[in-house]
């Protein structure tokens, strides 16, 4: 039986969210339409915006659906000419100068707020910055439904989210942004979204995504990430006692409670993954948008890695679901591939 360990890549898609799109699907109106049917599809999109809004602490900012967080990336980051770290997801830094240094801790020194971005957690070690007041734009994708956070109180002008990451479906995501914030449409036509984003809602998508957030708040307020954060350290417990050589970057610092990152130097990365892969269990070299690229962790790079360890890291996220026989089992498979890995460099 295959064990899902990629959650930061992508989540299951919770029952709650399904639920929600089946249901949508029957609504046939375009939501900018005045009639009966135009009015039921809008009410769908107003639900599920005032859904996520209280599962971010997001009461009376406004929320501008997307199509995930590499648009809300464009959206919020083209033509403003900000400041950000090497750290950033991809689609954050293809609209940033990169010259925010970065710590050994994968920790970002920020100078002048304003006029810069900063993730709030990053998705390959799940590290969590420390946010200054008054930032620009925040790429809060990771975070969102794992870290009891609240936008209002975060000091934000903007942040990103995406469905996918909480159990939504994917091609959803939003930007979430305090009431009367100038932001400049990059699509434009019909004026929909406040004037923020033409084009016809993905009602189906948005309503999976409402459903999601509400119940991905419930999870928090359970303490299920807890319970999260206890497997993730019965794993690197395990992993540690034997493997002498492995990296499990950083470890004393507060990361995502779902997310292990190691490096064995001399072992690539997406060599570990076919491994584990071949095993039956799913996990990622990095960032689902560039594991698939032979290439050293651009991540681990910016904390000051070598070539051969940034090459070498792994990314293993859980879920909800998870549970201590997936970790165990895990556990037991990587080792005896990294045991062999041994042998065979000695």
């Amino acid at each position: 039986m295959r064990v899902y360990l990629d959650h930061n890549a992508t989540t299951p898609l919770r029952a709650e969210a399904r639920a929600a799109m089946i249901a949508a699907m029957d609504v046939c109106g375009n939501p900018s339409s005045v009639h009966a049917e135009g009015r039921a599809a809008k009410a769908l999109i107003e639900k599920a915006r005032a859904q996520i809004a209280a599962a971010f602490g997001a009461d009376g900012a406004d929320i501008v659906f997307t199509s995930g967080s590499t648009e809300g990336a464009a959206l919020t980051l083209a033509g403003r000419d900000l400041h950000g770290a090497a750290i950033e997801h991809d689609a954050v830094r293809s609209w940033i100068s990169e010259d925010l240094p970065v710590s050994s801790d994968g920790l970002v020194a920020v100078d002048h707020p304003e006029r810069s971005t900063l993730q709030l957690a990053n998705s390959e070690t799940g590290i969590v910055q420390d946010l200054p007041q008054g930032l620009a734009v925040t790429d809060a994708t990771q975070a969102f439904g794992k870290l009891p956070v609240a936008f209002n109180w975060l000091g934000v002008e903007m942040a990103l989210i995406s469905a996918h990451k909480l159990g939504g479906p994917k091609g959803v995501g939003a930007v979430v942004m305090r009431r009367g914030t100038d932001l400049a449409a990059q699509i434009k036509g019909g004026g929909q979204e406040m004037g923020r984003r033409s084009g016809t809602e993905n009602v189906i998508g948005i309503a999976g995504f409402g459903a999601a957030a509400e119940t991905a708040g419930r999870d928090l307020a359970d303490g299920v990430w807890e319970r999260v954060a206890k497997l993730r350290n019965i794993l690197e417990k395990a992993l540690e006692a034997d493997a002498k050589s492995t990296i499990f970057v950083g470890k004393d610092l507060v990361r995502l409670p779902n997310t292990l990152c190691l490096a064995t130097p001399g072992w690539k990365g997406e060599t570990q993954v076919m491994q584990m892969d071949l095993a039956g269990f799913a996990i990622s070299a990095g960032s689902a948008c560039s594991s698939g690229k032979v290439r050293a962790s651009a991540v681990l790079r910016a904390m000051g890695y070598d070539e051969a360890t940034a090459s070498s890291a792994i990314r293993v996220s859980l879920g909800p679901e998870t549970t201590e026989t997936d970790v165990l089992r895990f556990a037991e498979a990587w080792l005896g591939k990294e045991k062999k890995h041994r042998a065979r460099a000695a």
